[in-house]
Formats: C-alpha cells, structure tokens, sequence
C-alpha cells in the first residue's frame, strides 16, 4: 500500500509540473518598414490529359457518362511552364495542384483552381506562388484572344507574402481530350 501511495504522490507531482514546463514562450515585436516589390512574370501553362505522358489526372467525377467531363470532376495536375509557346522549349517549373469543374452545361467550362507555381531554373528557381481562384465561364472553345484573370494569394522564396493576380489567355486547345495551353502574365506584389 506504501509503494502505491508514493506512485500516486509521485504522479501527482509530475503532473502539476507538466503545465509550469510545458507552457510555449512568444513575444511581439514591431516590424520595421518592408520595401514591397512587384514582379511581372510571362509564361506558358500546358495541361495535357491525353497521350503516353499526361500532366492532369481525372482523379474523381461524377457516377455519370459526360464527355467532356463537367461538373463536378476533379483533377489532379503537374503541368510544365515552359518560356514559349511550345512544349519543347525551355522549362521553367510546374504547376502543380488540383482543379474542380464547376458548370453544368457543357458548352460552358468553369472551374476553381488552386496551384502552387514552382519556378526550378533561373532567377526564380526555388521560389512559388499559390493561386487560388475561380476561373470564370468561357466557352469551351474560347475566342481568340479571351483573357481571364485569376488570384494569387500567396507564395514562398523571392515571392513570400505574395499577393497579385494573372491574366491568362488560351492559346489554343483540343476539346475532346481535354488539353489546354494557356499564356499566363502574373503580377506579383511581395516583399
């Protein structure tokens, strides 16, 4: 019955020492001023769902046969950002995320993005910023020279507390299999 009574004294003890040890130490300090910046960056977006080597998966949609898949589809990307219009040329990162169709009529294409753009070469290389955003109803097969403009909410590296937006203009695409390339001018604020 001792042994016992000096484990539960010894418990005791431990556990009313737990909340004076385990509180977290913080301060607030004021910021000096931050100098903002603004970046303007131009590039090509290719999201390819057909082929031997696609860049956006189908990763959900709904339990009925649509073609085009619409809403309600969910995909999966790791898309090239490449300098030019062509594939081939020269890589600059990825974008990487998910995208959710949102319109019920086929001849309409809406969807909300979210992407982190990560830039792996040059000036950028290491740095990204998130963008989240719905891009607005177009006709499936836009008109040429359509710009739609999406948000960025934020970013990492060079681009830290990144906010702006992004201009986008389909540069051309191919209904039935989904693949798009997109020319993209983003303007960013970051400090």
């Amino acid at each position: 019955m001792e042994k016992q009574m000096i484990f539960a004294w010894a418990m005791i003890f431990c556990l009313a020492i737990a909340p004076v040890y385990g509180q977290y130490y913080s301060r607030t300090v004021k910021a000096g001023p931050r100098v903002e910046k603004i970046t303007h960056l131009h590039f090509y977006y290719h999201d390819i769902r057909s082929g031997n080597n696609p860049t956006a998966f189908l990763i959900a949609s709904l339990n009925i046969t649509q073609d085009p898949p619409s809403y309600g589809t969910l995909f999966a990307m790791d898309d090239p950002l490449t300098t030019e219009f062509e594939l081939t040329s020269t890589l600059v990162g990825n974008a990487q995320g998910l995208y959710l169709a949102l319109s019920r009529d086929l001849t309409k294409f809406s969807a909300v993005f979210y992407a982190d753009f990560t830039f792996t070469t040059g000036r950028y290389n290491g740095s990204s910023f998130s963008l989240f955003s719905r891009f607005p109803p177009t006709d499936v097969v836009p008109a040429p020279g359509t710009i739609r403009e999406m948000a960025i909410v934020g970013g990492t590296g060079k681009f830290r507390m990144a906010t702006g937006f992004a201009l986008l203009r389909p540069t051309s695409s191919n209904d039935t299999v989904g693949d798009a390339h997109v020319e993209f001018n983003v303007t960013l604020y970051h400090y």
